[in-house]
Order: structure tokens, then sequence, then C-alpha cells
């Protein structure tokens, strides 16, 4: 049997730190995996940057409550579904993702959570545990199971380079330039053309 792992962020949805700071003007919070491969510096980072602003989860969820996936997304996971067990990997935190895990129609998502205080400031954040998508794609290997997962970012690199297959999805030039290992899928339609290569089984994208 064979699982799809996908990151959520930029691959399902778009990157709610980016939308946030258009939303608030403070272009520091547009800062990603993208450019910052260390995950607990970025966060440090965000949550100095909330607390300097007086900003919280009430102002970041409503920014949330108006995004919708990405165009092509929901689709593009229902084909995945009909032809693998699929679970998202993700490094955001519950308390982000429950609008887009709706309109996506509840798929498995293991992440993160998110500490806040009685005033709904987010005062610190729990990871499952370090390196948590690589740990994911190895605790699926243990169980028998064949993965093939996509990501975008520094954060995904090694998720993709446990699995059995790894493919980039719309990655940043710099991802691209230092892991060149990894095929590269730029639409939806070009995505589901690697999976179905990377299985298996004999598909059709």
């Amino acid at each position: 049997m064979e699982i799809a792992c996908l990151d959520l962020e930029g691959v399902l949805i778009p990157e709610v730190w980016i939308r946030f700071a258009e939303r608030t003007g403070i272009d520091d919070l547009r800062v990603t995996t993208r450019e910052i491969p260390d995950y607990d510096q970025l966060m440090r980072q965000r949550l100095s940057i909330l607390e300097e602003h007086g900003l919280g989860i009430r102002d970041i969820q409503e920014v949330i409550d108006g995004m919708d996936p990405l165009p092509g997304a929901a689709e593009a996971l229902d084909w995945l579904r009909e032809r693998f067990q699929v679970v998202i990997l993700s490094d955001t935190f519950y308390e982000f993702a429950e609008p887009f895990m709706r309109k996506l129609g509840w798929p498995t998502l293991l992440c993160h959570r998110l500490e806040i205080d009685d005033r709904g400031m987010i005062r610190d954040y729990r990871i499952r545990q370090p390196d948590p998508k690589r740990a994911s794609v190895k605790a699926f290997h243990d169980l028998r199971y064949r993965i093939i997962a996509t990501g975008d970012s520094y954060n995904d690199t090694s998720m993709l380079s446990e699995a059995d297959a790894g493919i980039l999805f719309r990655p940043p030039d710099n991802v691209v330039e230092e892991f060149p290992q990894f095929p590269v899928a730029r639409e939806y339609a070009e995505l589901r053309a690697e999976f179905a290569k990377a299985s298996e089984r004999d598909l059709q994208a």
C-alpha cells in the first residue's frame, strides 16, 4: 500500500503568514521556511513580532477565515485520495488549519499546537517531535507502507529524502538548486503525473 504525504502551505493552501503580513503591513512576517530553514528560529522571530505589535490568535484567525485553498487544490487532493491513502504533514498549527480542513473535506492532518494565554496572545508553540515530517514518513515505513511525498520548502526536504519518492511542488529557485535530485512540478496536472510515475502501480494522471 502507498501513502501520499503532502505539505499543506504552498501545496494545498496559500502561505498563512504571508497573507497575514499583507493584511497587517508587517513585511518581516512574510519570511517563511523558503528563506529560513531553521523552523525554531523562524517561529521565535514570528512570536517576537506578534508580541511587539500586540497581535494574537484572533487576529490571525480572522485573516484565515477569509482564505481559501489554492485553485485546483481540492480537485488534486480528491484525485490522490482515490488512488492513495493521503496524510498531510505540516508545520502549521491546528489552531490555524481547521477552516482549511473543512474546505478540503477533512483530510488527515498531523501538525503542531500553539500555547495561547487567556488574552488570546500566542506565548509559545509545541512541535510533535524533532523533524516531525521525516519522523512520520519513517514511522509509516516501519508499518510497511511505501511513501510518495511532496512539499515546497526547506522544511520538506528531509521528508522527501526519507520517502520512497519525493516531489517538489512550486518550490523557490534556491530550493531547486540545492536539491536537484527531486523532480519539480509547477501545476497540479504535473504533480498528478509525478505521483503516477512514482507509484508502483499503473496509474493514469
